[in-house]
């Protein structure tokens, strides 16, 4: 049954992807990463919505995940998600902002349902059951937030108190900060406090005028980098201009407005929320076998206690180990102890400010045509392995510095040249010579891959003159 009030979902995608390292990266941050099962946790916040909303859907990110929201959406029948693009990331309190001047711009007023797409909610029903007693406060004018009803001592999350009972909005009574373990099970044993959960359900003209009222100064560039913004030619997505949102000065929307407002309530939820910040906390999303133990992938134990063990590529075997998280990728070994696990993001900035390349993004790199792997390389010579959905096209270019060979070995490569456009079948070839205008294209149903073996002074990505592309990118660029 859909709610008398429908909801306008308004996904946050922020994320840097240094807490869940390292399968969550920059190019991959823990919202789009497959951590608990065959879906992201992105699609599972858009799943959990089921039928409280209509098709005004909208989903605010960052330029460079754009195509990951895009193609993730397809995956599961949403293909119609209007993207906001942050030019860079300035906390939620712009993000949420610039989604309801799109909405009041673009289709009307509407109740905004604010859903960090990085959390786990293992109850969708109780989930929307709450959605909807919040809806009614909502409707009238309140600011609503979500309160999880806390089922352990936490000091890792913010609290709010209450006023009064039931599973109704309530009074928000006061915002309090990370309290220590001492003070975290007085609020358990009180009952007054719940978790500050960060989701949030308001009419977008409030919203805004709430914002103006407290941050008059914020809510003026964020309007003013969606006016100066601009839509790409299929109407799904909005370009915030870079000047006036780089100028804001990044703040939650906890600080901004739901802290000096007067109109905030609060509706209980428990629905096994978990915001999946850690390890640790992904490895409470699943039962433990008799040793205390959850494995995900390939993985031997022996004499191994209360750890969580991720392979998602080789064998990982561990001895004689307790209270460990070990995650493998195709290119990381991460070891560290449970207790640590949430200390990860000062390891992850000093490998960043050594570049090293493992943080930003894994060896297979996902683009909007589909997927590159490099498989070796050395003095004057690169080996990649292209994946190109069906559908799928590289941009017209060409370079200065490299000449390529591709070999295809699934599917059929349709093949631009010059002059030419070439049909390549599997085990056909076709070489691409220095300073020869070229795309590759899939126009055939099933994926289709090559193998590309780049000869030349310099194999850089920004070897790259762009003539034609296909997804709307703009020069310089950084991948084909």
């Amino acid at each position: 049954m859909t709610s008398p009030n429908p909801v306008v979902p308004v996904l946050l995608c922020g994320g840097s992807g240094t807490r869940l390292w390292p399968v969550s990266r920059s190019a991959l941050p823990k919202q789009f990463a497959r951590l608990t099962g065959d879906r992201s946790l992105f699609q599972e916040t858009c799943l959990r919505v089921g039928d409280l909303a209509g098709d005004r859907w909208l989903v605010v990110t960052n330029e460079s995940h754009r195509f990951l929201v895009a193609e993730q959406g397809r995956e599961i029948g949403r293909s119609d998600l209007r993207l906001v693009l942050e030019p860079h990331a300035r906390n939620t309190a712009p993000a949420i902002a610039a989604a309801a001047r799109d909405l009041l711009e673009t289709r009307g007023d509407g109740l905004l349902l604010v859903l960090p797409a990085d959390h786990v909610v293992r109850d969708p029903e109780a989930f929307r059951a709450a959605v909807r007693r919040g809806a009614e406060a909502a409707a009238e004018g309140a600011l609503v937030t979500f309160g999880i009803v806390p089922d352990r001592p936490e000091t890792g999350f913010g609290y709010i108190r209450s006023a009064g009972g039931g599973d109704g909005a309530r009074p928000i009574e006061e915002f309090v900060e990370k309290p220590d373990a001492a003070t975290a099970e007085a609020y358990v044993r009180g009952g007054m406090h719940l978790w500050n959960s960060g989701m949030f359900l308001f009419k977008a003209s409030r919203l805004l005028e709430e914002l103006a009222a407290a941050r008059p100064e914020m809510a003026a560039q964020v309007d003013a980098a969606w006016r100066q913004g601009h839509d790409d030619a299929d109407g799904l997505t909005r370009h915030l201009a870079a000047g006036p949102f780089e100028s804001i000065r990044g703040e939650s929307v906890d600080y901004a407005v739901m802290e000096q407002t007067h109109r905030g309530m609060v509706v209980p939820l428990a629905a096994g929320w978990d915001d999946a910040g850690s390890w640790d906390a992904v490895r409470r999303l699943r039962a433990p076998d008799g040793d205390g133990n959850v494995v995900e992938g390939d993985v031997a134990l022996a004499d191994v206690t209360n750890s969580y063990v991720r392979s998602d590529d080789r064998l990982v075997a561990c001895v004689g180990v307790d209270d460990l998280i070990v995650v493998e990728t195709d290119d990381v070994v991460l070891v560290t102890g449970r207790e640590r696990s949430s200390e990860l993001k000062s390891l992850v900035e000093g490998l960043r400010a050594e570049g090293r390349t493992e943080v930003e993004s894994h060896v297979r790199v996902l683009r909007p045509w589909g997927a590159y792997q490099v498989l070796d390389g050395g003095d004057g010579f690169q080996v990649k392995r292209i994946s190109v959905h069906p559908g799928g096209c590289l941009s017209l270019q060409y370079h200065h510095h490299r000449a390529e060979q591709w070999v295809v070995v699934r599917g059929t490569a349709t093949v631009t040249r010059d002059d030419e456009v070439l049909e390549v079948q599997v085990g056909e070839s076709v070489h691409i010579p220095l300073g020869a205008v070229h795309r590759l294209e899939n126009r055939h149903e099933g994926l289709m891959e090559i193998i590309e073996v780049q000869t030349g002074s310099y194999l850089g990505e920004d070897d790259i003159v762009r003539l034609e592309d296909r997804y709307g990118r703009e020069d310089p660029p950084d991948d084909a």
